[in-house]
C-alpha cells in the first residue's frame, strides 16, 4: 500500500458542493488525487516542451520548413500505421 498523508486543504464552498454533487462525497479524495496527478503531468510536459523549444532549426530540417510539410509527414506516418494495422488484423 502506498504511503499517504492527511493534509487539510481549503476549498471554496461552492466548489466543494459541486464536487460532492458530481463525484459523490465518498469519491472526493480519489477524484482530487487523480486530478492532481493529471495536472502535474500536464505541467511537467509543458515544462519539457518549453525547455526543448528551439532545439530543431529550420535549416537542419528543410523537409519540415513549412507547416504543410509537417502535416504531410504526419499524414504519411498515420497512413503507414493504418496499413500495418490492416495487414495484421484484416487478413
Amino acid at each position: 500500500m502506498e504511503k499517504t498523508r492527511l493534509t487539510p486543504i481549503r476549498f471554496l464552498v461552492d466548489l466543494l458542493l459541486e464536487l460532492d454533487r458530481i463525484v459523490g462525497q465518498g469519491q472526493r479524495s480519489k477524484f482530487i488525487i487523480e486530478a492532481t496527478q493529471k495536472e502535474l503531468l500536464r505541467l511537467k510536459q509543458k515544462k519539457a516542451l518549453q525547455s526543448a523549444a528551439g532545439v530543431f532549426k529550420k535549416e537542419d530540417y528543410p523537409g519540415f520548413a513549412e507547416p504543410e510539410d509537417v502535416s504531410s509527414w504526419v499524414r504519411r506516418l498515420r497512413e503507414e500505421a493504418e496499413a500495418r494495422r490492416r495487414k495484421i488484423f484484416d487478413h
